[in-house]
């Protein structure tokens, strides 16, 4: 029994000594400041209000409430505080009900109900009606809020299922017309009309041809320059709003030709299912992650070849489909996708990313019932932070505890306040593990770096060279060593020509999950938790300044920006 004791001490303080202990990795990486290599849209960052009714569910849940574009609390002070902090948000109007709904316009002859729950009906629902008592309400609160609109058009109507999911005929314009027009007349501002949901290549519950689509979007064209021709401003033309087919997408362009579509949009669900049980571990996979650049690039090929005057947009994704994955979707761990996804995004040129949804699912930027935003809302530009001021206090009689940066949250706020529109080719020997995006600092001189460290052991030390230099890049080499001897290692950053007698800093912002728990929905910020200050304001998300000569480093299972404000770039002058 004497040893007993000595035994159960050392059982105990095992997982301490080898915490002590993990891989770390130095490797170097090359940021070409000499170009831009894509370049993204000043307005990158959207998000969607979908039609979806509250009694939509999947997986025994149902989990969307009341945040549909017809019952939507408009007048709830978070949402137009949520939305005007972005300065400006663009927020898109859609979703896979779209295709269902008639606008109550003087032409229109069926009764104007809302959804309601119908077995044989697409997705599970009747058609729905958009009231234009709602549409005044929804555009003067996108007049208050300032919000950049885009609004999906009903590519249905009258239409007719032939075979399984594919539908035929013409498409019966009268409708949307008359909608288009009254938006006119009231002066209401849509900066694009987008045209169907997902009706491209195979389609979601319905399909359509390309060749058909491609002669109904002529004739929306037409209808747009009727209606807008004494406008100022003429809103883009906005499809298809679906998964990318490459044989479809290029008939499309083949039959449209110039002049009719302006932005070609795709949706991206790349995670499964949202009751899958492998999300995380999707999330965490550099392979399965790179699955998506083949979209990417295959897309840009083809606008390229077939519609070199159009650009593209992510217009629709929230990574697992049917309503996100709870308690997945709605964590720091969804932080490694959204941030990876949009890093991609733009490194292939496409001009903005909406992220499905502002409000309801569970990849919602705001949660559904207390309007409280979910980690990946804060999208925030540099100059907007302070915008919050008041905006929390609000809810504090009815939230007394509330830690409000939770795991995304940051990240977008972080991506929106300091990626600029320039994108930086970067070449690295690192692990795939360690993935890697560069940006031009957004409202000021330099370089911004993105480093998303996927690994569960492995520290990164970095050396960031500027390809204006005849440096090499480091070797990749791991080594196993204790805390305390990393901490006497040194390596050189050098990131330019440009030289002074005085200090000169980069700024760090390193994130990471409460406890470690890849869950949490509460982020910690250089070692902070941040949360919600006494006096009821947001928190300044405050760099770390860090002697730009000493090493870059990223622990496993983080994030962090870094900020070199003396990165010599002349793309980003």
């Amino acid at each position: 029994m004497e040893f007993c004791l000595p035994l159960v001490l050392f059982l105990i303080y095992l997982p301490a000594l080898f915490a002590q202990v993990q891989d770390t990795a130095y490797t170097g990486i090359e940021v070409d400041g000499t170009r831009a290599a894509a370049q993204v849209d000043k307005n990158f960052i959207c998000a969607t209000i979908d039609w979806w009714p509250h009694d939509k569910c999947n997986y025994n849940q149902c989990p969307w409430g009341y945040t549909s574009v017809n019952n939507l609390n408009l007048s709830h002070p978070i949402l137009a505080k949520a939305i005007e902090a972005f300065n400006p948000l663009r927020v898109r109007i859609g979703g896979s009900l779209q295709d269902r709904v008639l606008y109550d316009v003087e032409s229109l002859k069926d009764p104007c109900h809302p959804f309601q729950k119908r077995k044989d009906g697409l997705f599970g629902f009747s058609r729905g009606c958009l009231r234009l008592s709602r549409w005044d309400e929804l555009n003067l609160f996108f007049r208050k809020t300032g919000a950049i609109v885009t609004f999906g058009l009903n590519a249905l109507h009258g239409r007719h299922p032939i075979y399984r999911s594919a539908w035929g005929g013409d498409w019966d314009s009268s409708n949307a017309y008359d909608f288009i027009k009254y938006t006119v007349s009231k002066g209401y501002q849509i900066d694009t009309w987008e045209f169907g949901n997902e009706l491209s290549g195979s389609g979601v519950g319905a399909r359509v041809g390309a060749e058909q689509y491609g002669k109904d979007l002529i004739h929306l064209r037409r209808i747009i320059n009727e209606l807008y021709e004494k406008s100022e401003i003429k809103p883009s033309l906005v499809a298809p709003g679906g998964f990318y087919d490459q044989k479809w997408f290029t008939k499309l362009l083949q039959v449209t030709g110039l002049g009719v579509v302006d932005i070609v949009t795709h949706h991206i669900y790349n995670l499964g299912a949202g009751d899958d049980p492998s999300l995380i571990n999707r999330i965490l996979s550099p392979h399965y992650l790179n699955k998506t650049a083949a979209t990417f690039n295959d897309l840009e090929q083809t606008m390229k070849q077939h519609g070199p005057w159009a650009s593209a947009w992510v217009g629709e994704s929230g990574g697992a489909y049917n309503s996100g994955g709870r308690d997945v979707s709605d964590t720091y761990v969804d932080s490694f996708w959204y941030l990876d996804q949009l890093g991609m995004a733009a490194k292939y040129n496409s001009k903005v990313y909406c992220r499905q949804s502002l409000i309801g699912g569970n990849y919602g930027l705001l949660d559904r019932n207390t309007f409280v935003p979910n980690p990946d809302y804060y999208r925030l530009d540099r100059h907007g932070i302070t915008g919050y001021s008041t905006f929390y206090l609000l809810m504090l009689s009815d939230i007394q505890t509330l830690v409000l940066f939770v795991f995304g949250s940051e990240s977008a706020l972080l991506w929106n306040q300091l990626m600029g529109e320039g994108v930086l080719s970067v070449k690295s020997d690192a692990s795939p593990f360690l993935r890697i995006y560069a940006h031009c600092s957004k409202g000021r001189v330099g370089v911004t770096i993105l480093l998303i460290n996927l690994s569960n052991q492995t520290e990164f030390i970095l050396k960031v060279e500027n390809n204006l230099s005849d440096l090499h890049i480091i070797r990749t080499t791991n080594h196993r060593q204790s805390s305390f001897t990393r901490g006497l290692k040194r390596a050189v950053s050098w990131v330019g020509r440009k030289s002074s007698d005085d200090p000169l800093y980069r700024e760090e912002y390193h994130l990471t999950p409460a406890n470690e728990h890849l869950r949490s929905k509460t982020m910690i910020l250089n070692g902070t938790p941040l949360g919600i200050t006494k006096d009821g304001n947001i928190p300044k998300l405050e760099p770390a300044l860090v002697d730009e000569n000493s090493p870059i480093s990223i622990v496993h299972r983080s994030i962090k920006f870094v900020v070199l404000p003396n990165f010599d770039a002349p793309a980003c002058a």
